[in-house]
């Protein structure tokens, strides 16, 4: 027999169960193509490149592509007496590994630590400076 008489039909006496779904094709792969279209836009989303702000200070860092690895620089301060620092790289070589790590220079003392960036949504990112296992941090905004 075949499978559509092994199922009794919904409504008439001695109905036991429903008949098999079918799940479309079309609807599986517009589906799945939806979503492979949508990958792209959220890792974007999700880019450490353009400019932010350190709110403890007002300065603003450029985040760039320097050989593949995530670099920074300081390209605008709020105080006078940081001027001096505009143009200063406080990141090089950052390279993905989970987060991005890098030497980080503390343009205030010219000391490197161990830079770690963490991406916390598309307008939030987290910069780490650590000596061994402590690490001091915040989490700056996305001007541009």
């Amino acid at each position: 027999p075949r499978l559509e008489q092994l199922h009794r039909q919904p409504g008439l006496p001695g109905d036991w169960r429903a008949p098999p779904r079918r799940c479309s094709l079309l609807t599986g792969s517009a589906a799945l193509t939806s979503f492979v279209i949508a990958l792209p836009e959220i890792a974007c989303a999700f880019d450490p490149y353009g400019t932010w702000m350190r709110p403890s200070t007002g300065t603003q860092v450029s985040f760039y592509d320097c050989g593949g690895k995530l670099c920074a620089k300081i390209v605008a301060v709020k105080e006078e007496r940081r001027r001096s620092k505009i143009g200063t790289v406080i990141m090089t070589g950052a390279t993905k590994s989970g987060d991005n790590q890098g030497d980080l220079l503390n343009a205030d003392d010219g000391k490197i630590y161990t830079g770690v960036v963490t991406m916390q949504g598309p307008n939030a990112l987290n910069l780490k400076g650590c000596v061994a296992f402590i690490c001091q941090g915040e989490t700056w905004t996305k001007i541009k």
